[in-house]
């Protein structure tokens, strides 16, 4: 038994969109650009993905830019600022962070939850603003930002300004389809949603003028060039169609599975606390801080049980460093370095909760009974698992 709980850093590909990405690299095997039949096919094949995606998003086809994943979706979205003043929340993925800062972006301030400060927004809102980029849902943490809320404040102080959302990890979660009629750039991704890796999109309003990131042969309508991944595509396609489809269904379940997971852990484990204490988060995540220990520690051993999982920090060039992220809502560093995330999907199942909570409580109590041998922390008893994979640690 196993229980993989990483469903925000991937998730697993469904059947279907196994079965169509499969048969879509046997046939469409032309390159879209060629003019022979194979390569009209292929053309064919990426143009059904975009209109299935415009028309279950309710936009244009030609809003719709294939890129390489969600990072390179983000960078050419914060690439449309060309001159002017970009703000951030504090609380981006990197690939937002990063090209932001090298442009000279200045942070929002987030709260405690991870929820924008609207009203320090509104301060730094004036004619000079190029571009606003506020994330739909966080990676981490899961907090849902209240972009209508955000875009109406926008509007209103800085209407020249263009709204990017980085909605990777809102789709199943939230209403999608609301904001992106709402703001002028929003970035996904298809391994988020039971696609493939290596695949996403930026979606660009039809008024909002991109400066490619990639120059060659000038397809994606000399937005994106390069050719395209039109197998990618067609399974992202799909599944952005079953991820709005099933949302309701889905989001139901999956609620009862965090809330199982997540009292459980609390009720069954001392010094342990929920990160963010607001509702509105998505209802897959489940982030937690736990005192004494470090988050990494508890990865590897949860890892020899059989559990995935993911820390609220990164190892950076050998050290622990702190998330940016916990640290932008008022986190110590300690605190902070003790965070882990447990993220659920579409297919996630009650044996894997139940599983999990066997065994998370198990991997805490013995990390915390620890004897010091020549600098090094070791576990003072070994390492047990109950119910575990067979050929695992007893």
């Amino acid at each position: 038994m196993s229980a993989y709980l990483d469903h925000a850093a991937t998730t697993p590909m469904s059947p279907q969109a196994i079965e169509i990405m499969t048969k879509s690299l046997e046939q469409d095997l032309g390159n879209p650009t060629a003019l022979h039949s194979k390569g009209r096919a292929a053309r064919a094949a990426l143009d059904n993905s975009r209109e299935l995606i415009a028309d279950t998003l309710e936009i244009l086809p030609a809003e719709v830019i294939f890129t390489s994943g969600g990072t390179e979706a983000d960078n050419l979205a914060l690439n449309a600022a060309q001159g002017g003043k970009i703000l951030v929340s504090p609380i981006e993925h990197s690939a937002v962070l990063k090209p932001a800062m090298a442009k000279g972006a200045e942070l929002l301030k987030v709260d405690r939850d991870g929820i924008l400060d609207l009203d320090y927004l509104k301060s730094k809102l004036d004619k000079d603003v190029a571009l606003v980029s506020v994330m739909l849902v966080n990676n981490e943490i899961g907090t849902i930002e209240p972009m209508e809320q955000i875009v109406k404040i926008i509007r209103k102080k800085s209407p020249q300004a263009i709204i990017h959302t980085d909605a990777i990890q809102a789709f199943g979660w939230t209403d999608v389809k609301k904001i992106i009629s709402q703001v002028d750039l929003v970035s996904i991704s298809a391994h988020k949603i039971q696609g493939p890796k290596g695949i996403g999109a930026l979606i660009a309003k039809k008024n909002i003028q991109l400066h490619p990131l990639l120059l060659g042969g000038g397809q994606e309508s000399g937005k994106r060039s390069g050719t395209p991944n039109v197998a990618g595509a067609v399974a992202m396609g799909l599944a952005i169609d079953q991820v709005i489809s099933n949302a309701d269904q889905v989001q139901q379940r999956v609620t009862a599975l965090t809330d199982k997971l997540t009292q459980g852990l609390l009720q069954n484990i001392d010094g342990v606390w929920q990160t963010i204490s607001t509702k509105q988060k998505a209802a897959n995540n489940c982030h937690l801080l736990f005192d004494g220990l470090e988050s990494e520690a508890l990865l590897m051993v949860l890892d020899e049980m059989g559990i995935c999982a993911s820390a609220g920090s990164s190892c950076a060039s050998g050290a622990l460093e702190p998330s940016h992220v916990l640290m932008a809502i008022g986190l110590s560093e300690q605190q902070a370095k003790g965070a882990i995330r447990f993220s659920l999907g579409a297919s996630s199942t009650e044996q894997e909760i139940d599983f999990a909570l066997e065994n998370i409580p198990l991997a805490v109590q013995q990390l915390r009974q620890v004897v010091e041998i020549d600098g090094y922390f070791t576990p003072a008893k070994p390492i047990q698992r109950i119910n575990g994979p067979q050929g695992g640690l007893r």
